[in-house]
């Protein structure tokens, strides 16, 4: 009888509108993901793709400077931007955990508030730990791009001055080579813990009902794509690119 109670349970919770829902949020994401990194949208290079580009270009100005305060300043910004993430990731992360402690009492305001949250506690509390996988997800990939960060400082530092570049070209390029690959991968994974913060937003209309989860998801999606492959900032680094 109990094991029945609990199957009724687990399908009153996810029932075929929500397994799509689920399915269609990580689908977008791996999808979207894929388009930005690897691919094209419609012959559209993404505006990521483009600013590797422009990663590249800095480090190999960098090259003919002797003095590199401004490269290092550069460097220390980018560092300064994935630790702020990083914390308000886990921040984000230890609110998850406090609001499964404080089920009881959140489950008994949502359920006095009419046609806005209609559930099993069970329920309630996967939502919320599917939230903090998002968050904790998030927080190891800003913390692992600030380490690259660091370590791209490093390799900058080691670049030969431009003084000494005729004297090895090959070495120097080398050099430059992996302060440039070093910088495009922490960027990489830095976009791919905002891209987790941007989705959690959307995550957040499950809690609500799955076709919102729907709604929300793909809204989100369509303005990180409107962003990437058809706004004005694109526009601005392409013209320099080109």
């Amino acid at each position: 009888m109990l094991a029945k109670c609990r199957i009724r349970g687990t399908r009153r919770f996810m029932n075929t509108p929500d397994l799509i829902a689920l399915a269609l949020f990580l689908v977008l994401w791996m999808g979207y993901s894929w388009i930005t990194d690897r691919a094209k949208l419609f012959d559209r290079v993404s505006l990521t793709r483009a600013m590797s580009s422009q990663r590249a270009m800095w480090i190999r100005n960098a090259m003919h400077r002797d003095l590199r305060m401004i490269d290092t300043q550069i460097m220390a910004g980018l560092q300064n931007g994935t630790a702020f993430f990083a914390s308000t990731s886990l921040l984000a992360l230890g609110s998850c955990f406090a609001l499964l402690g404080a089920t009881e009492q959140v489950f008994a305001i949502f359920n006095d508030l009419p046609y806005f949250f209609h559930g099993s506690r069970a329920g309630f509390e996967t939502k919320v730990g599917g939230l903090a996988i998002i968050f904790g997800y998030a927080f190891f990939k800003f913390g692992w791009s600030y380490r690259l960060f660091n370590y791209c400082t490093i390799l900058l530092g080691a670049m030969p001055m431009s003084g000494d570049i005729h004297k090895d070209p090959a070495g120097a390029d080398l050099a430059a080579d992996k302060v440039i690959r070093m910088n495009i991968l922490a960027a990489k994974h830095f976009n791919k813990g905002l891209r987790a913060i941007f989705l959690s937003i959307g995550y957040l209309g499950w809690f609500v009902s799955p076709f919102l989860f729907i709604a929300t998801t793909i809204g989100i999606i369509i303005v990180l794509v409107r962003r990437q492959f058809y706004s004005e900032a694109r526009l601005a680094v392409l013209e320099t690119v080109d």
